[in-house]
């Protein structure tokens, strides 16, 4: 058995950027396992108590979208200079107090300012200062360290049959409020990891060797690689990075709220077994994202998503034309695969085109032109079944739209090589991150 001073020498071993993956996957699996995924199962439950239409159910989700995208230049603004951290503490608490008042709704007025604050919270605590973590303190494996942490909200779509159960069990009010009480018990201590960037702890990204000054002394470089979010906002490669990841999101959020209802009433399926092929959905995005991040470290990122987007389409077609469970489940394979090889990649790109000195707030600007697609995508499935009676021709245009989507991708040249500037004066934390070791071995 080890003694206590082996294990130490392990923990010491491991470079602090893996905790702050830890950290980011813990969060993204909350997320994901209790209002990302899980909406759609809610979804079922809300109409069937309070008679409210697809269209203003489906409202309430993009109001998430809309609020995190307006939230966007602010949040990252802040990531770059007070550190994550702070920012997805109280991101926590808002989030599991939107929970909380969500289980006490009873008209649609709170309904919406319950998910308001849910939306506030989420955001804060969600995915763009966990990215932001992660691009500082990784570059050579940054993909694969994105991967990773992205899995984390797979991860989550894997218990949607759980909350499901849960719904059916103990009522949507239960279970809101224990998924309040859950996220601050355990996102608390998870945020409690992120740190802002290597150099701060005397770390270099990947864990590397800092460079050594003339006296011999190891010290980080006072410079950081990168575009400011000025500069970075005048290329081609911004706009088309955002624009396609809008549509790549626009399909993503029209399946996630609708593909239960749909699976429901056009495939014959139960709730439950629509249930568990959402389950099968998120393992192989899980699958996707652990493959798409290391074959993201070695290809050209560009065309893999363009291919990804391709797929995406194949999969909604199939799915518009849904009429059993071999559907679903072909629907559920291709989609799960485009949609998990093509997140690292996506959001890996960025850092590598724009650099690190200001990933977060341009993280932010490109999600206020991303937020469209995911607040439109939503309302859009949601009216056309409200006016048609299903959901087939929302996702057979939805797949056109993708497919042509693809070639934004494919015009998202990177911008002239980055140059280096000094890096902003954030708010410096704690010289050793408490309770775990920062230095590699």
């Amino acid at each position: 058995m080890a003694s206590i001073a082996q294990v130490k020498r392990r923990a010491n071993s491991i470079f602090y950027g893996w905790w702050i993956v830890v950290g980011g996957f813990t969060v993204q699996l909350l997320n994901g396992a209790l209002l990302f995924h899980s909406f759609t199962a809610y979804f079922v439950f809300l109409q069937a108590e309070f008679g409210w239409s697809r269209t203003v159910l489906s409202g309430a989700f993009s109001l998430t979208r809309v609020e995190s995208g307006l939230l966007g230049p602010i949040e990252g603004f802040l990531v770059d200079r007070l550190g994550p951290r702070a920012v997805m503490r109280a991101g926590v608490v808002l989030f599991g107090a939107g929970f909380i008042l969500l289980s006490l709704v009873n008209s649609i007025l709170t309904f919406y300012l319950a998910f308001s604050i849910m939306a506030l919270g989420s955001a804060l605590a969600g995915f763009l200062p966990a990215s932001t973590a992660v691009a500082n303190w990784f570059a050579r494996r940054r993909a694969t360290a994105m991967g990773i942490m992205m899995t984390g909200m797979g991860v989550g779509g894997l218990l949607v049959p759980a909350i499901t159960f849960s719904l059916s069990t103990f009522g949507w009010r239960g279970t809101a409020f224990g998924s309040g009480v859950l996220i601050l018990a355990v996102g608390l201590p998870a945020v409690q990891l992120m740190r802002h960037r290597p150099e701060d702890y005397g770390e270099m990204p990947d864990g590397e060797k800092p460079p050594e000054t003339a006296d011999g002394a190891e010290r980080p470089s006072p410079q950081l690689d990168g575009l400011t979010a000025r500069q970075a906002l005048k290329t081609r490669g911004f706009w088309m990075l955002s624009l396609g990841h809008s549509i790549a999101l626009l399909v993503v959020g029209a399946a996630m709220v609708h593909q239960m209802p749909h699976m429901v009433e056009s495939g014959g399926l139960s709730v439950g077994l629509a249930g568990a092929v959402v389950a099968l959905l998120m393992a192989v995005v899980i699958m996707g994202q652990l493959i798409g991040g290391p074959i993201g470290d070695r290809i050209n990122k560009r065309i893999g998503i363009a291919a990804c987007m391709v797929v995406h389409g194949a999969a909604l077609l199939i799915f518009a034309l849904l009429t059993n469970l071999i559907g679903a489940v072909l629907f559920a394979l291709l989609h799960g695969l485009a949609w998990g090889v093509r997140g690292p990649l996506l959001n890996s790109i960025r850092a590598d085109y724009f650099g690190r000195v200001a990933f977060g707030t341009i993280m932010g600007f490109s999600s206020l032109i991303i937020m469209t697609g995911m607040t439109l995508g939503p309302i859009f499935a949601g009216a056309m079944a409200d006016w048609l009676g299903d959901y087939r021709l929302a996702f057979v245009i939805l797949a056109g739209i993708c497919v042509a989507g693809s070639l934004l991708f494919l015009l998202a040249k990177p911008p002239e090589p980055p140059s280096r500037v000094p890096a902003p004066e954030p708010y410096r934390e704690p010289t050793q991150p408490s309770g775990v070791p920062v230095r590699s071995g």
